[in-house]
């Protein structure tokens, strides 16, 4: 058994393809099928369910990944240990929910990327429970997710809360919402609405707040950045949270502003998880170090302007 293995095996699970993991390798596809058909052989267990369409990690294999990862990590760890310099460029992968993209993520992964100028980050906008499965199946070294204040946190998972924050009305300046101090329920359904699909958090907590009624016209879309978008041209408001919009270079640039919602108290909470391990690479300890500072100075300066 080869550690190049079990790399392989991760990177096929992480990609869901066969192809885009000997692309990645720098391999051809025979070859990289090969060594994975080989430790199949040793091990006697099938690792990858392969069809017409792609290849991803199969039952059996599933159960063997925690036990793959935990091996990767060890090697990390070894190899930094010894000071292998080549080692320090391996890739961190972050899911995140799109409302958490702009004004948290990018200045975390700038200042990231300065300190760590050879080592790969890989951002992927996903849903809640995209992530935790890639987070669970190691195609994630850390996540980013919404909860609504209440909700169980599912287990499997080491978080630390970042932000909190409160549903917001995001709408464009010169919008009949924004000449109000506050936006209750019967202004916001006289306007076109743009919510999120089912799936995000603020999809469940907009389908609450309405209580079954209906907007005069609504859209759906897969996201706050693009929710964020169509409310700067002129498509309707949308429901975020503050932490999403405010700092947003749309924001900065006056595009959109934000209103509170009339009578609502609901906290947003902003969390970063990894999944329960005995060793965490240096690269992802420093990627979660830096998003905690950065939410503290993000919450003082929002603070500030509010």
């Amino acid at each position: 058994m080869r550690i190049e293995q079990l790399e392989y095996i991760a990177a096929v699970t992480r990609l869901g393809s066969l192809r885009r993991a000997a692309e990645e390798l720098h391999l051809s596809q025979p070859a990289l099928s090969e060594t994975v058909r080989n430790l199949e052989r040793e091990l006697g267990v099938d690792l990858l369910e392969r069809k017409r369409s792609g290849a991803k990690i199969s039952d059996e294999g599933r159960e063997l990944l925690p036990h793959i990862m935990s091996v990767l990590d060890s090697v990390d760890r070894l190899r930094g240990a010894a000071g292998d310099q080549h080692r320090v460029s391996r890739m961190v992968r972050l899911g995140t929910v799109n409302a958490a993209t702009v004004p948290l993520v990018i200045p975390t992964v700038r200042e990231f990327r300065a300190s760590h100028p050879v080592t790969q980050v890989e951002l992927v906008g996903a849903q809640q429970a995209d992530i935790h499965r890639g987070l669970l199946e190691g195609a994630f070294d850390l996540g980013l997710v919404n909860y609504l204040r209440g909700d169980d946190m599912p287990p499997g998972f080491e978080t630390t809360d970042l932000l909190c924050g409160r549903p917001v009305v995001c709408v464009r300046p010169d919008s009949p919402l924004a000449a109000l101090d506050a936006v209750d329920l019967d202004s916001l359904l006289a306007e076109p609405l743009v919510v999120m699909r089912s799936g995000y958090v603020m999809h469940r907590f907009v389908h609450r707040l309405l209580r079954g009624r209906a907007p005069s016209f609504s859209y759906s879309t897969d996201g706050a950045e693009m929710g964020k978008l169509m409310v700067a041209e002129g498509l309707g408001a949308t429901v975020l949270p503050d932490f999403s919009v405010v700092g947003d270079p749309l924001e900065r640039q006056g595009a959109i502003t934000v209103r509170p919602l009339a009578g609502d108290a609901t906290d947003v909470l902003l969390v970063l998880q990894r999944r329960h391990s005995g060793s965490v690479p240096r690269a992802v300890r420093d990627l979660h170090e830096l998003f905690v500072r950065n939410a503290q100075a993000y919450d003082a300066s929002a603070r500030r302007l509010t």
